[in-house]
């Protein structure tokens, strides 16, 4: 594979801080939030835990992808101003698909270059609120002509470029790499499996901040809150880890004639927002949560997107000078069980590295957030078990991979 792509090192970046929401199955109880209101929550929980004054903000940078609310154009704007950031401070809107949040620490990290000296980032998505819509109907119906509406949350899922929609392209990824249903299905419960343990374990009760109902206040302006559905007073846990087993998996039926995946083996579908604060290492006044070290992105085919992660990894780690045995723990996103899988195979990753306390396909995929949540689970486990580095990646529709390298601050050798 080609080693083109964009690389980017950082000499004196970190994230002082990061939290998340619970994720939630769809149409559970944070189906009716704005990811706006999502977001405000977490910019205002990230900022109180790391004990910053939100005026100390240089830069709000937030993404989201589905135009989930009509006010969707405002989302980085008003989770600044609402999570108390100065008025004159501002807010800028980040899209990279399933890497949005890597992406964001991205940005964060090279406005630390200039004059920023503090960057609040924050991803928040509401698969629930994906709209039901229309793009040629601006002039009217026409008397007997075709209506179409169509489900946006399944549509963004096909690419017409090579005709396929992401579940194809992972099996496109199970035939290249000779990867069987069983080996698909088995590497899914083992992802619940990791996972449950985890959850039971506390391994993700640090990041989580419980969501109730509640009010956001900004004075001169109009508030805005959040309304749990399903009669909820608030959530505090993810929701779709369950037990499951590998039977159970193999009566499932593949989505496409002749695939692997099904629906137990791809990622779940949940809404959920993150936060972190990015900052200079050197002007922390506290052990950060990791030191942001490099980050790389790279374009492979489309009909195999799912590959993206490997050449960004090993981009990655040739620009950086380091190999795959100085990497402590892998945090890959689980958009399908084959595409993981290809890319543990491309990179010969064992499994005791890679997602070790599960990964989406347990706990679910909130588009522009998963990028956040991989890298605070990956500092959070670096530091409890003294490792010094971690990687976070990601495949991205369309072909894309972006991988980000980050350091344990407090590691001892």
């Amino acid at each position: 594979m080609s080693s083109a792509g964009q690389y980017s090192a950082f000499a004196d970046a970190a994230i002082f801080e990061a939290v998340r929401t619970p994720w939630v199955d769809l149409g559970g109880a944070l189906s009716q939030v704005s990811p706006i209101d999502l977001g405000i929550k977490v910019g205002r929980e990230v900022l109180a835990r790391a004990g910053i004054d939100p005026q100390a903000v240089d830069s709000v940078l937030a993404g989201s992808m589905a135009q989930a609310s009509f006010d969707a154009y405002l989302l980085p704007r008003h989770i600044g101003l609402y999570s108390g950031v100065a008025q004159a401070v501002p807010a800028l809107g980040v899209q990279r698909i399933c890497a949005t949040g890597f992406e964001l620490l991205r940005q964060a990290a090279e406005q630390l270059r200039d004059e920023v000296q503090l960057a609040l980032c924050v991803a928040s998505e509401s698969m629930s609120r994906n709209p039901i819509a229309a793009y040629t109907h601006r002039d009217g119906f026409r008397l007997g002509g075709e209506v179409q509406f169509k489900d946006f949350l399944w549509e963004a899922l096909y690419d017409p470029a090579p005709g396929l929609d992401m579940i194809a392209t992972a099996d496109n990824l199970a035939r290249r790499y000779g990867l069987s249903r069983k080996a698909v299905d088995r590497h899914a419960c083992d992802s619940h499996q990791r996972a449950l343990q985890a959850q039971r374990d506390g391994a993700w009760t640090e990041e989580i901040v419980t969501v109730d109902n509640q009010v956001f206040e900004l004075e001169g302006y109009q508030p805005r809150g959040i309304s749990l559905a399903r009669r909820a007073s608030a959530v505090s846990v993810d929701s779709h880890p369950r037990p499951t087993d590998l039977a159970a998996l193999t009566r499932l039926r593949a989505v496409h004639p002749g695939g692997v995946q099904t629906a137990g083996n791809s990622c779940a579908v949940v809404d959920g927002a993150a936060a972190a604060l990015v900052g200079r290492a050197s002007a922390s006044t506290r052990p950060a949560l990791a030191r942001l070290l490099a980050s790389a992105v790279v374009g492979v085919a489309p009909e195999f997107m799912g590959i993206g992660p490997a050449p960004a990894i090993r981009l990655l780690l040739q620009r950086s000078g380091l190999n795959l045995g100085d990497i402590g723990r892998f945090e890959i996103n689980e958009a399908q069980a084959a595409q993981v899988l290809a890319v543990a195979h491309e990179l010969e990753l064992d499994s005791t590295r890679l997602n070790v306390q599960g990964g989406s396909l347990a706990l679910g995929h909130p588009l522009a957030a998963t990028g956040l949540r991989l890298v605070m689970t990956l500092a959070r486990q670096l530091r409890q078990h003294n490792l010094r580095y971690g990687i976070a990646a990601a495949c991205v529709g369309g072909g894309q991979g972006m991988a980000l390298l980050i350091e344990n601050p407090v590691y001892r050798a």
